[in-house]
């Protein structure tokens, strides 16, 4: 045996077979002692025997290949390796001395590089593996980490890419030829969006409705039923086709007066019942103009020879005669106790209807015929429309002579202003409208002179009346459709058309409860119009407050 420097003696190892096959070989380790590892001796490597040698270049092989295996990136979720688990059971601390690097058990990928060491010497320390978990991969410190950005990306990419234009003319094609038709197009349930329109013409056999528009506010808002039919319908026999006259009128006690020809007739709507009021005594002098006083109990009356008679209905007889003018009169409309007057000559005449010498005051505003005079609700202001394309705007004058100047004077208009009616509950607005070269109706405001809104008919406008129980007006029409025209104030947009008429509308009167409207036309026909009819809650509600305000009046009556 050979001779073993000063120090310990390690332990002999055998590689190989059985006892009788196995070529045995010595492997001396020496642990100097006092010193952590040793150094190999020198010459020691010169006494090894060959098959000693060939030992030794495998451990250098199997060293560098296990420090190559090092390099190699451990994959992030596999499970721990065994020296790890082995070194989290046993806790800190350094490995059992006498123990050879050799053993299979040994044999781990620790941090030491290729050892320089001769096999037969030993440090003081046996190399250990390592005690802390994860020490041969690099952790990264995720304080440092950008987490934001990297959700802002990741749900990014899971986002779907904005369609090209190709693209989605590629997949209508294909639904086009998979489908025979174009399936974004046929939709008709829709979350968002236009509805689909119809093309001209186009009836589907699925009966699918199509609304090219939408419904107008006020037909929305407003469902009540408005009938399309007369409700009535009256002859006038010989009623003058003339568009400057003004031949009906309705009072608050519910009379209709009706001017035929050279008579006036009154048809009382309750009953039924139908009086012949007069009849002028020379047959070529025709009624022109009528109209009732607020109260109801008194008619005026204007006729072709210049004449303003003032008749009783309660006695049906004439009060008295009133001869100012020296041509027709051919519009009337009342202020109390001031009867104002419109005539072909172009003048309006106040008469005061108290006294004997019943003309007032002469407004001389108008070149031609007056066709349209209307006082309004409040008694502040008189308009007046002509044949001369003028509106006029006076102001009330209780008496006295000399000349007098309009307060407004607005002409806009292209044709003959027949049709001139006040707002109900906007007294200082005022609705007009003109004859067949104009077609128009505006709507002014006689404090400012300005133009609120004008909308053209395509009609001759004949007149025009205020609703009392809805926010809404109607007109009268001629050529071509002869219609009546339900409008929404202040939007202007139609609510309904009543058809029925075979020739120009030549006037409209309302009746006292502000839900029938009365129209005479060149057919020579009456025809009654329930087109405001009123909620029979809200027709309650109102009765009562004119019952309590009568009540108040006889109260301070007496």
């Amino acid at each position: 045996m050979e001779s073993v420097p000063e120090g310990r003696l390690g332990e002999w190892r055998v590689f190989g077979g059985g006892e009788s096959s196995r070529r045995a070989r010595k492997v001396r380790w020496w642990e100097a002692s006092g010193a952590r590892r040793s150094r190999l001796q020198p010459g020691r490597w010169a006494r090894l025997t060959p098959p000693a040698r060939r030992t030794m270049a495998q451990f250098l092989f199997e060293a560098d290949l296990h420090g190559l295996l090092k390099l190699d990136t451990p994959i992030p979720n596999a499970p721990p390796a065994r020296w790890q688990r082995k070194a989290k059971e046993s806790g800190p601390g350094p490995s059992p001395v006498g123990v050879s690097p050799m053993k299979p058990a040994n044999r781990s990928h620790s941090s030491s590089k290729t050892p320089s060491k001769t096999p037969g010497k030993s440090g003081s320390k046996v190399q250990s593996t390592p005690t802390k978990a994860g020490g041969d991969r690099y952790i990264p410190n995720r304080s440092t980490m950008q987490m934001e950005m990297a959700n802002f990306l990741l749900t990014k990419e899971n986002e779907p890419a904005e369609e090209s234009p190709t693209k989605k003319e590629q997949q209508k094609a294909w639904a086009v030829n998979l489908n025979g038709f174009d399936v974004e197009e046929s939709k008709i349930l829709r979350l968002s969006g236009k509805p689909q329109n119809a093309p001209e013409g186009y009836q589907n056999n699925l009966k699918v409705l199509y609304s090219q528009k939408m419904t107008p506010g006020s037909s929305r808002k407003n469902s009540r039923y408005i009938p399309s039919m007369p409700d009535r319908i009256l002859d006038a026999p010989e009623i003058r086709n003339d568009y400057y006259l003004n031949l009906i009128d309705w009072s608050s006690q519910n009379f209709l007066a009706v001017a035929l020809d050279n008579s006036v007739y009154l048809w009382n709507h309750a009953s039924g019942e139908i009086i012949q009021l007069l009849q002028m005594e020379h047959p070529d002098v025709y009624i022109s103009s009528v109209s009732w006083i607020k109260e109801g109990n008194y008619l005026a009356v204007g006729t072709s020879s210049a004449e303003v008679q003032l008749w009783d209905i309660q006695q049906q007889k004439r009060l008295r005669n009133m001869t100012s003018h020296c041509a027709r009169v051919g519009t009337l409309s009342w202020n109390s106790y001031i009867l104002s007057s419109g005539a072909r000559t172009g003048h309006i005449h106040h008469h005061d209807v108290r006294v004997a010498e019943h003309h007032v005051a002469t407004l001389a505003g108008h070149t031609q015929e007056v066709c349209g005079l209307k006082w309004s609700l409040d008694g502040r202001y008189l308009a007046s429309g002509g044949n001369d394309n003028l509106v006029n705007v006076w102001p009330c004058t209780q008496g006295g002579g000399g000349d007098f100047a309009p307060v407004q004077t607005f002409t806009q208009h292209q044709g003959a202003v027949k049709a001139v009616a006040w707002c109900p509950w906007q007294m200082s607005v005022l609705a007009t409208g003109g004859g067949t070269s104009d077609r128009h109706i505006r709507i002014w405001n006689v404090c400012s002179g300005a133009c609120l809104s004008a909308v053209d008919t395509h009609s001759q406008v004949c007149s025009i009346l205020w609703s009392t129980n809805y926010k809404e007006f109607v007109s009268g029409h001629g050529f071509a459709q002869n219609q009546l025209v339900l409008w929404k104030y202040p939007t202007m947009t139609k609510v309904a058309e009543l058809q029925g008429h075979t020739a120009r509308i030549l006037n409209l009167t309302m009746s006292p409860d502000g839900t029938t409207v009365a129209s005479a036309a060149a057919d020579e026909t009456l025809r009654l119009w329930r087109c405001f009819e009123m909620d029979p809650i809200k027709k309650k509600e109102k009765e009562k407050a004119n019952s309590a305000k009568s009540s108040i009046i006889h109260q301070s009556i007496r």
